[in-house]
């Protein structure tokens, strides 16, 4: 009867360690599906994160393309004014050199006079 007994313990034994196999088994499991679900989480935060960073980068982008754009333009526009006022005073210049010649000469010379004076010092 001894080896009976014997038999029994092992076979309950080796039940024990197949039950605690098994909570050992479904322990890890539970834990690696907890790990998988707060890595999931964290990507997910992160992949969050850029999308928001890059949407923001991307918006302030086209502000300031728009921006520069828009000061080209005024640059564009001021320059035009420029060229359109140089334009007009030079003709104005011309005109006054055609109606009244002797006068321009002596404009031109007095202006030549005090430009070589200022340059000198």
């Amino acid at each position: 009867m001894n080896k009976q007994v014997q038999a029994h313990e092992e076979s309950t034994a080796a039940e024990r360690i197949e039950e605690r196999a098994e909570r050992v088994k479904q322990a890890t499991s539970a834990a690696v599906a907890h790990t998988k679900e707060a890595v999931d989480k964290a990507a997910d935060k992160v992949e969050d994160g850029l999308h928001r960073a890059t949407d923001k980068a991307a918006d302030t982008a086209t502000r300031a393309t728009e921006k520069a754009d828009e000061y080209r333009q005024r640059g564009r526009e001021a320059y035009d004014e420029a060229v359109d006022r140089a334009d007009e005073w030079l003709e104005v210049a011309r005109d006054y050199v055609r109606e009244k010649p002797v006068q321009s000469v002596a404009i031109a010379l007095g202006a030549g006079w005090l430009l070589g004076r200022i340059l000198r010092r």
